[in-house]
């Protein structure tokens, strides 16, 4: 076996991976669900209750409902990407950091 397989191998063994692995996949978990929820919420409003999107913002305005709901999806998955960016850059790579500092990298 390898110096890397060995290096490898205590830091899949090592509890703060494991506990890494599972913080990181159940966060973006939870951001893919809320994505999917309000995708597809969009998406059954379409298709369940059309005018309520056609329906103008004001009287005297050609924008419906429809485009800032849209442009709100398009914001709110910016805004996820970014949560998970900053979680990532910090929380995340900060305790790989340390694993690989501890096991030798």
């Amino acid at each position: 076996m390898s110096t890397e397989d060995e290096v490898y191998r205590r830091i899949y063994d090592d509890p703060r991976f494991k506990t890494l692995v599972n913080k990181r996949g159940r966060f973006a978990w939870t951001l893919a669900i809320i994505m999917l929820l309000a995708y597809y919420g969009f998406i059954i409003l379409i298709a369940f209750d059309p005018q309520l999107l056609g329906m103008k913002v004001a009287p005297d305005t050609v924008i419906t409902w429809g485009i800032p709901a849209g442009l709100g999806l398009i914001f709110l998955s910016f805004l996820l990407t970014g949560i998970y960016v900053v979680r990532a850059n910090g929380e995340f790579d900060r305790l790989n950091r340390e694993l690989l500092k501890e096991h030798g990298q």
